[in-house]
C-alpha cells in the first residue's frame, strides 16, 4: 500500500539524517526517484516551492511529495492526496520527535560526555558534505539538463537561468530582504518561462 510505503520511506529519511532538511535532500531525491514517484524536474519544482513557502524545508517537501504520490493511491486525488501528505509528513517528523524526547530525558547525564561531543563534532562535516552534494546535483540538473555538452551554451534557457542565479546571488550578498529576493526571483522565473516557451 502506497501510504504505508510513504510513511516508512520518510520515517527512514527522518531517522537517519542529521543536519535538517537540506541534509535530507539527497535521501529524498534518491527515494523518490528510485520508487518512480516523481521525475527529476518535478523534484526541482517541489524544492523551489518548498523553499519559498513558510515552514521547515523537510516538512514542506514531504507534504508535497506525499500529496502527489498519495493522490494516485486509490482513494482519489483529493482524499488520497490529503492522506499521503499526512503520512509522509508524519514519517519525516516522528523520528525527530522521538529522538528529542529521549535526548531531553537523558540530556543532563550525557551533557559533558566526550563521546557525545566527539560524535556531534564528527557529524558536522558529513552534514556539510550531504548538503553540498545535493546542491551540486541540483545545479547540474538545472543548468545542464541534457548533460555536460557544448550544446547547453547555445540554449537560451541556460543564459536565462544563469542570469536569475546571478541576480539572486547579487541580491543575497547585498543584504536585500529575503522576501524581496523571493518575489523578484518569482517574477524573473515567470518571465523566463514565457521567454523559453
Amino acid at each position: 500500500m502506497i501510504f504505508l510505503e510513504l510513511l516508512l520511506t520518510f520515517f527512514k529519511i527522518g531517522a537517519f539524517t542529521f543536519g535538517g532538511g537540506y541534509a535530507m535532500l539527497p535521501l529524498i531525491q534518491e527515494a523518490v526517484l528510485k520508487n518512480g514517484w516523481l521525475t527529476e524536474e518535478q523534484i526541482i519544482n517541489f524544492i523551489a516551492v518548498s523553499e519559498s513557502t513558510p515552514g521547515p524545508f523537510a516538512i514542506n517537501i514531504a507534504t508535497y511529495v506525499g500529496s502527489v504520490v498519495g493522490g494516485t493511491g486509490g482513494l482519489g486525488p483529493v482524499w488520497g492526496g490529503i492522506l499521503g501528505a499526512f503520512v509522509a509528513t508524519l514519517g519525516v517528523v516522528l523520528p525527530s520527535f522521538i529522538i528529542i524526547l529521549i535526548v531531553a530525558k537523558f540530556y543532563e547525564r550525557f551533557k559533558k560526555s566526550s563521546l557525545v561531543s566527539g560524535a556531534m563534532t564528527g557529524l558536522k562535516p558529513a552534514v556539510v558534505g550531504l548538503i553540498g552534494a545535493a546542491k551540486i546535483k541540483l545545479l547540474l540538473t538545472v543548468f545542464f539538463p541534457a548533460g555536460l555538452t557544448l550544446t547547453v551554451f547555445s540554449s537560451p534557457a541556460f543564459y536565462i537561468s544563469l542570469a536569475i542565479f546571478a541576480t539572486g546571488a547579487l541580491l543575497a550578498f547585498k543584504k536585500v530582504h529575503p522576501i524581496i529576493i523571493i518575489l523578484l526571483s518569482g517574477v524573473l522565473g515567470v518571465i523566463a518561462g514565457y521567454l523559453i516557451l
